[in-house]
């Protein structure tokens, strides 16, 4: 046998390997709607909190304008997970494979503690009224879920993670700008992190 034969024969075995012990239905298009969500969610959000005179004269108090927040926040998580699931079964329908397997389920587990542990703690930061903590923190805990589930899928999530925690960390160091790194980190880098994806595995 050729050595070029050989390598192409590794190669082969390779991906067979990497199919079966990662999740690789993670359509990269997906990411890059769902950033394309949270940067409408930051305008969204941007324009509620310069436009509080405006908005005072439909809507009742800061609690309502908190409600908003929250309804909008609900809608861009459900709209998010929805076209990530629709996407991840199509691309798992493309090839044959699917979506729900041994792989799959590790890396739900691997993620949920994490995204668990920052919802809650999001919760208890908003009835305490640390409004201005809520942003860094989300960031950080979706960046360790991230990087915990990223050994069950491309390496480039674990590098996404990363730089997720990274803007958590200066959304915490600099409160009043919670907006602006909520829009890069969940809008900005997921929509590099899905090109980037698209390019590399699907294209």
């Amino acid at each position: 046998m050729e050595q070029k034969d050989l390598f192409k024969e590794l190669g082969q075995i390779r991906s067979l390997m990497e199919k079966s012990s990662k999740f690789v239905s993670i359509s990269g298009l997906s990411g890059v709607l769902i950033g394309c969500y949270a940067l409408l969610g930051t305008l969204l959000g941007y324009y509620i909190t310069t436009n509080t005179e405006v908005l005072n004269n439909q809507f009742s108090g800061d609690l309502t304008l908190l409600n908003i927040f929250l309804i909008l926040a609900i809608l861009i998580l459900v709209l998010s997970l929805l076209t990530g699931w629709l996407m991840a079964r199509k691309k798992a329908k493309k090839s044959r494979q699917s979506i729900w397997n041994i792989t799959s389920k590790s890396l739900l587990f691997a993620v949920s503690i994490p995204l668990v542990t920052g919802g809650l703690l999001a919760l208890i930061l908003l009835a305490q009224g640390y409004y201005h903590l809520i942003a860094g923190m989300l960031l950080i805990f979706y960046g360790v879920a991230l990087a915990a589930g990223s050994i069950y899928t491309f390496t480039e999530v674990r590098w996404l993670g990363i730089l997720e925690i990274c803007l958590g960390l200066l959304a915490l160091y600099l409160p009043d700008h919670g907006l602006l790194f909520w829009g890069l980190g969940f809008g900005g880098l997921h929509i590099i992190y899905g090109f980037i994806v698209y390019k590399k595995y699907e294209s």
